[in-house]
């Protein structure tokens, strides 16, 4: 009898064992699916200048000395991507940065935009090997478009008004800044709910 208890407690510990390895094993999966079903769009906070509003104007200096001037017309429409060297996911957008800037080169323009010591702003710039993008250090350009988190992009379009922003944690949710743009309207989600 004490016999077959203590093999009922050892076979009851490693069911107990399966249940944890596998509640595990399930909650991973659960975490891959949502980033594979996440909102389709950039998430849109409702602060900075408005879409469809004249975006600041400002002729701020690039990292590589050249002055980078936004909210104006020009010839292509302007992504402004925020980011930090601290941001992970920020870093993971960096490739797919890199392949929209190549891709749309016809119409479009990426500058990089940051705040916070100069020193550390320029190592992670040659670390990252961003000397593609026009990148530029300015408080009062978080300020003016109310970046409050990261990684965040603005839309600017030729006539230097806000076309699309987000919080971008995907190349989905960049891509849906140009949707939005061609479809002319403020975000995908409004475009979804009026549909």
């Amino acid at each position: 009898m004490e016999q077959a208890l203590g093999v009922a407690v050892v076979i009851l510990a490693v069911v107990v064992v399966a249940l944890v390895f596998a509640v595990f094993a399930l909650a991973r999966q659960i975490g891959i699916l949502y980033e594979r079903i996440a909102p389709m769009g950039a998430l849109v906070l409702d602060a900075g200048p408005a879409v469809g509003a004249p975006a600041p104007a400002f002729a701020l200096e690039g990292l590589d000395g050249r002055t980078v001037e936004l909210g104006r017309a020009g010839p292509v429409s302007t992504l402004l991507f925020f980011l930090s060297p601290t941001c992970p996911v920020c870093k993971k957008l960096l490739p797919i940065l890199r392949s929209t800037a190549r891709s749309e080169q016809s119409w479009l323009r990426v500058v990089l935009a940051s705040d916070g010591e100069r020193t550390a702003q320029e190592k992670f710039y040659r670390q990252t090997k961003l000397e593609d993008f026009p990148y530029v250090l300015s408080t009062e350009l978080g300020m003016a478009f109310k970046v409050s988190r990261l990684p965040y992009a603005v839309l600017l379009d030729e006539q230097g008004a806000v076309r699309a922003k987000g919080l971008i944690n995907s190349r989905e949710q960049l891509e849906s800044l140009f949707t939005a743009k061609e479809l002319g309207v403020s975000s995908v989600q409004e475009y979804l709910k009026s549909a």
